[in-house]
């Protein structure tokens, strides 16, 4: 039996659902203060005009990495429109460090927001946004990615969510608890709005990306997040950027009543 096939998923993308338990964030630093957050103004909302919100990470000073699952309406299945994608970096308390529109969304080649299997679907829940225009890497550095982490190593994440959704928490000791092929299950604290958050590890002193935020689960009777495995399938979508080698989408506006927090 495959590790994760014992797994409880939910992925999702925040939108205005009607009131749900907090979750426990005591082990979460609020990044609400320039000197708080400085460092990480790379990590920003990714905003989707109406449709909700999740985390992106500036990758270079015109490419966002965020999660697939991200960039489809949850009610319809459809496509949102690129145009209705905005990256607002290291936003915090109305502001942000720098903001932009999407120029297109290029998603996974091999991601399929319909598939059955979820934990498949996790393992290339991978979208990059690139910008209209580039942002400056002076002010808000973009990030690298970095090795793949072992089980037991020691990870971080940096990530907006509900009701936190005004500024970045920073988790710093959240573990790897298990592997499958192209999905890690990491003891972060996790939930609505986190999906694309990055997930780091400290490489020569410089914290480097190892996995996007894909789901929160049950595991063992506790609550675990699914990451993206990164480098391989990142790789794969800056070939399809390049290339243009995504499979056509029927891109179109979608509609709905639900609101950003």
């Amino acid at each position: 039996m495959r590790l994760i096939a014992l797994l409880i998923v939910s992925i999702w993308v925040y939108v205005a659902v009607g009131p749900v338990n907090s979750t426990d964030a005591a082990s979460l630093t609020t990044l609400d203060t320039a000197d708080r957050s400085r460092g990480w103004e790379g990590v920003g909302r990714v905003n989707l005009d109406g449709a909700g919100f999740c985390t992106g990470t500036l990758i270079s000073p015109e490419l966002v990495l965020t999660a697939a699952h991200c960039m489809y309406d949850r009610q319809s299945g459809d496509r949102i429109a690129d145009s209705r994608v905005a990256f607002l970096a290291g936003w915090r308390n109305g502001e942000a460090a720098a903001q932009r529109r999407a120029r297109q969304v290029v998603i996974h080649p091999d991601y399929v927001y319909a598939g059955h299997n979820r934990i498949d679907r996790a393992a290339r829940d991978l979208a990059v946004i690139q910008l209209d225009r580039p942002i400056a890497a002076e002010g808000v550095p973009p990030f690298s990615a970095g090795r793949a982490p072992e089980i037991g190593d020691s990870v971080e994440l940096v990530s907006y969510a509900m009701n936190r959704d005004n500024a970045l928490s920073l988790e710093k000791q959240c573990h790897v608890l298990g592997k499958d092929p192209g999905v890690l299950v990491l003891s972060c604290d996790v939930d609505f709005g986190s999906s694309g958050a990055p997930v780091f590890i400290e490489t020569d002193g410089m914290p480097r990306i190892v996995s996007v935020v894909s789901a929160k689960a049950r595991w063992r009777e506790r609550k675990v997040a699914l990451g993206t495995a990164l480098p391989e399938p990142l790789q794969e979508v800056l070939r399809a950027l390049e290339t243009k080698a995504t499979r056509p989408q029927n891109v179109r506006p979608v509609s709905g009543t639900a609101q950003e927090p």
